[in-house]
Formats: structure tokens, sequence, C-alpha cells
């Protein structure tokens, strides 16, 4: 029995470590790859690299920077998409004004962190507001995401802040999405809000909303069981 191919797309400075738990424990019903997108500094170009590799037919799970790609994918390429899974993410663009000036002072004050003490200082500092409250004890888990974190470097951090920072607003796009869509959040994600998943949800025609309970931003790590669970239940529906 064929298998549909699903490409995980990871978020801001990840890598296949964020996907390790559903990557292992959803390969007896699909043919997964990771997507890398390297030192590419525009979301329009990491959708081009994915295009360029992926196979004629496929489903999309991006995880926060990583489901504004999924995003581009579509608008991309529609009739290729089999399934979408929209995790921690959001579709606005950067807020104009005072919100959006701030929003790049902080990360450019992160950057020149990276680039001055290492880019696991600047984790170190960046992590908190990603997790949930209860984990940030967690030492396995705080370790593991700052060895991701290190395994990057300041300049592949500074072109996936530019991506970030001049991401497109993709709101009308919503609509047009007719594929088995999951729209997943973390309860306590105070970074993409649930009230956000929850607006994407309901202006998706074919979407399902999952809310992963006493969990942050980091989601696929923070609890992993759970969001391969509703991948596997997403994965169920799709037609290929």
């Amino acid at each position: 029995m064929s298998k549909p191919n699903l490409i995980l797309d990871p978020g801001l400075l990840c890598d296949d470590i964020v996907w390790e738990h559903q990557a292992h424990n959803l390969q007896d019903m699909a043919d997964i790859t990771i997507a890398d997108h390297g030192s590419l500094d525009s979301l329009h170009a990491m959708a081009d690299s994915i295009l360029e590799r992926a196979p004629r037919y496929f489903a999309i799970a991006g995880h926060s920077m990583g489901g504004r790609v999924a995003f581009q994918l579509f608008r991309r390429a529609p009739e290729r998409i089999i399934g979408m899974a929209l995790l921690d993410t959001a579709s606005s663009a950067r807020p104009a004004g005072i919100q959006g000036e701030e929003e790049s002072k902080q990360r450019q004050g992160l950057l020149k962190k990276a680039m001055k003490e290492g880019m696991r200082a600047m984790g170190a500092e960046w992590l908190p507001r990603m997790l949930h409250p209860d984990r940030l004890s967690d030492a396995q888990l705080i370790n593991a995401i700052l060895d991701m974190i290190a395994r990057k470097t300041p300049e592949i951090y500074a072109a996936q802040i530019k991506a970030l920072l001049e991401r497109p607003d993709v709101t009308a796009l919503l609509p047009q999405i007719q594929c088995p869509t999951l729209v997943m959040c973390g309860r306590q994600d105070g970074w993409s809000v649930l009230a956000h998943h929850e607006e994407m949800a309901s202006m998706i025609p074919n979407s399902k909303l999952a809310v992963v309970e006493n969990c942050g931003h980091m989601s696929t790590m923070e609890r992993p069981a759970e969001v391969t669970a509703a991948l596997r239940d997403w994965l169920r529906n799709l037609r290929f």
C-alpha cells in the first residue's frame, strides 16, 4: 500500500530534532522528509527550494516559520498539496507602526547578542518566552533546544530574521485552502497565540483546530506525543 509524501518544515533556528518524535512515529503512515532552509533569506525562496525537490504531490506540516513557508507553497502550487498542518504559526504580516518596529528591534537585539556572545547564549535569553512556564525547569528539553540553536550560525539567524520581518499577509489565501488542514497551537503559546489559530481555522474550509494543553510555542518538543497523535489523525484523512 502506498503512503503519502509528507514534508516537515521546522521553524526559526530549528532542525530535524524539532520533528524527531513525529518523524519516527509517523513513518508507518507517510514517506517523510524534513526541510532545511540553510541561509535562504525569504519565505518565497524557502518555498521555491522545497518545490524544486518535493515529489509531485505531498502534504506539508509547518511549525512556526515553517507554517508561513507552507502558505507560500500553497500560493505557488496548490494543485500539488494534498494536506496542510499549520502549527504555532500565523498568517499576518509584521504589524505596522510602533508594534512592528518593536518586533524588529527585539529580533535585531537578539541577533547582536548571538554575534557577540554566541548562538547558545542568545538562545538562553530567547527561549523562556517560547515555552510553557512549567517546562523552564526541564533541563533535558532546554538543553535539546539550546543545542539545536547552537548548531546554527549568526549568518543563518540573520537570514531567517530577514525572512520573517518581510513576511507577507496571507489571510486572503485562507479561504482558498480546500485540502484537509490541521491548525494546531499550544494553549499557552505566547508568541503565536491561540486566538489567531482559531481565526485561521474558521477561515479555512476543510480544517480542524487542535489545542495542545499545557504547552507553549515549541509544541512538537514540549508535547510530542500529543502533536504526533493529532498529525496521525490528520494523515488518515488525506487522499492521494
